[in-house]
């Protein structure tokens, strides 16, 4: 992504749309043999990116395909020792217990079973399968499943529900990895295939929060609420791990130009409208001058805007910081530890 790219800009092209780009542009045979080695989360964002593109022009496709070609040209020896890499590179990326599944589907040809099986499934149908489930085993499976996920299949169950599954999570610290691989078990009785049965340290009150994080602002406020009302100890404790649009305050200059090359601009208008000025100039001064100057200017001609609408694009934003978070891509915390 060039410098000018920096900040919002209409029309830019984010990482995300030049590989859904980059993929449309392949045969589906090969697109396809691609997407197969992808994990679930990837596969969902690639696919609902692709059903977006519109106006793909045929400069786009050539300017994606030439910083793709610049990107793995330097590269050498691929196909050498290529089981031994990936295993280390996934390793390392992910720690041993999330690339292993990973692994073997990409090397063995296994499939996903048990409890991995849920990651590929619609957050509905989860919540389908372990609504009638003990209270206790909903809240293990919500604290095995990722954070957005996670908090998509809460939407699914009512208010009572979903406030004893959070605090459950937030309860939780470890689980016997016979209990584990039981529930494993079950699960695979119904998707048949191989067993795993780590154990796993799921739950405790940062899974909660981070399920919370990823929650529509109109379900997490009553339900913070509704935690703050049984446990206010509990309450105080999953709001102050929870990073809100606030928060990005304490994100490093490298870090927060990094997020705004992967930020539209109609979002980052409608989230800043509801924010106070150490924010907003936070976000001018690592911005060109002259998009610093255009987005005052958008902001000002702004009308009314909804709080709900507001909130959707921090949300949004927010969404897409933890993910550059959790790819190493910038540091939450501000730490200095961004990297570009």
């Amino acid at each position: 992504m060039s410098d000018e790219q920096k900040g919002a800009g209409k029309g830019k092209v984010s990482r995300l749309e030049s590989a859904a780009i980059l993929l449309m542009s392949l045969g589906e045979a090969d697109a396809a043999q691609i997407l197969k080695h992808m994990g679930p989360k990837e596969v969902q964002r690639l696919g609902a990116q692709m059903a977006k593109l519109q106006n793909i022009t045929q400069e786009m496709v050539e300017a994606t395909t030439s910083e793709f070609l610049e990107a793995v040209g330097g590269q050498t020896g691929l196909g050498v020792g290529a089981d031994d890499y990936i295993r280390t590179m996934l390793t390392q990326a992910l720690g041993e217990d999330k690339a292993s599944s990973l692994i073997d589907r990409i090397l063995l040809g296994g499939n996903t079973t048990g409890l991995d099986t849920l990651k590929w499934m619609e957050s509905r149908a989860v919540a389908d399968i372990i609504r009638y489930e003990h209270p206790q085993i909903q809240a293990i499976v919500i604290s095995y499943l990722d954070p957005d996920q996670a908090a998509e299949i809460l939407s699914n169950f009512d208010e009572k529900v979903r406030l004893d599954i959070i605090m459950r999570v937030a309860s939780l610290e470890t689980v016997q990895p016979q209990a584990l691989q039981e529930l494993n078990n079950i699960l695979e009785k119904q998707f048949s295939g191989g067993a795993s049965g780590q154990s796993s340290k799921i739950g405790g009150i940062k899974r909660a929060a981070d399920i919370m994080n990823f929650m529509d602002s109109s379900l997490e406020g009553p339900l913070m609420d509704s935690i703050k009302e049984v446990d206010a100890d509990m309450g105080t404790s999953i709001e102050d791990l929870m990073f809100v649009f606030d928060n990005l305050k304490d994100v490093d200059d490298r870090g927060i130009q990094a997020l705004l090359r992967e930020v539209s601009s109609d979002n980052l208008i409608l989230a800043l409208k509801g924010s106070d000025d150490e924010l907003k100039e936070k976000i001018f001064k690592n911005m060109s001058k002259r998009a610093a100057e255009l987005l005052r200017d958008d902001l000002e001609a702004k009308g009314p805007v909804k709080v709900s609408e507001v909130e959707g694009a921090q949300k949004e934003i927010l969404t897409i910081a933890r993910r550059m978070a959790d790819a190493g891509e910038i540091s939450l915390g501000g730490s200095g530890e961004a990297m570009l």
